[in-house]
């Protein structure tokens, strides 16, 4: 009897020994599955909004040669030979823009954080062309400190006051219109530096005037994931804004910027970035009206 107990307890042991090994599998493969799904799940998951988030860095356009500047609202790329910004990147949620806005104050200003220094306001007094937003002051009045982040002059691009107050405005608009219907969008928007300047203004400053300025937008929300991108002349329009409309690709093509290097797996990235589909944006016939009838008869 002593002998069989034995012989139990090592079949015992044995089994015991077997089960604690393929519990161990187990979790170590439950481990590796979820640690690829978190991985996965980030490269494709917008991440919320936040005063660091830029920090993360890895939703940020590549491709470029400017100095980096992370404020709280949005991150740009400084180009000091244009004594401006080649991108600004940021978020714009439905939840801010439903909260109330702030004042405007107008309060432009250089940007301590450009280590070379940014234009000034004396580059654009009597220079004919308006102080023109990047990222616009409206997507960030829900907040005050971050809507005054959008006066530094290294946000501030030389733009035709027809542009600015027409066609720009209306495109800044629409951006928001899509943001409350879908929820969260990724902008990256800037001055196309890769094309000669139309000329340069400027007291303390050259600053550049450029031709033509960009914007791409990208919705990764479900259920439906989408992106477009505009090209659109630094002058007055008269013409539909679905007609300066192209995709993401043809964008980076025209700018050599590439604007979501990280963010998305490559599949889902090019699926989006190569087609505008335009379909999917919705255009405001009566925006489109107040700028042709209104908005572009600047005085």
């Amino acid at each position: 009897m002593a002998k069989l107990r034995r012989n139990h307890a090592r079949r015992g042991a044995a089994a015991s020994g077997s089960t604690i090994l393929k519990l161990t599998l187990f979790a170590l493969i439950l481990f590796g599955l979820v640690w690829a799904f978190q991985h996965w799940n980030r490269a494709r998951t917008p991440v919320q909004y936040g005063p660091d988030y830029a920090a993360e860095g890895w939703f940020l356009p590549g491709g470029t040669s400017g100095e980096v500047v992370a404020h709280n609202g949005f991150t740009l790329s400084y180009r000091e030979d244009w004594e401006q910004a080649e991108w600004v990147a940021y978020l714009l949620t439905r939840d801010q823009l439903q909260k109330e806005w702030s004042d405007r104050r107008d309060n432009f200003r250089d940007d301590p954080r450009v280590s070379t220094g940014s234009a000034t306001d004396f580059d654009y007094r009597g220079s004919g062309y308006d102080r023109g937003h990047l990222a616009p002051f409206a997507d960030f009045a829900w907040d005050e400190a971050l809507a005054d982040e959008t006066f530094y002059f290294s946000n501030i691009s030389p733009q035709d006051p027809a542009f600015n107050q027409g066609i720009w405005r209306e495109l800044e608009e629409l951006v928001r219109d899509w943001a409350r219907r879908d929820g969260r969008l990724y902008v990256v928007t800037g001055p196309v530096t890769s094309e000669p300047p139309l000329a340069y203004i400027g007291r303390d400053n050259k600053v550049a005037i450029p031709r033509a300025y960009y914007k791409v937008v990208l919705d990764l929300d479900e259920p439906q994931q989408k992106g477009i991108g505009f090209v659109i002349p630094n002058a007055v329009s008269t013409q539909p804004l679905a007609d300066y409309a192209m995709s993401i690709d043809e964008v980076e093509a025209r700018t050599g910027i590439d604007f979501f290097p990280e963010l998305m797996p490559p599949d889902l990235e090019a699926a989006i970035e190569s087609s505008s589909q335009a379909r999917d944006w919705y255009y405001d016939q009566k925006k489109f009206d107040r700028r042709i009838g209104q908005w572009n008869h600047v005085k």
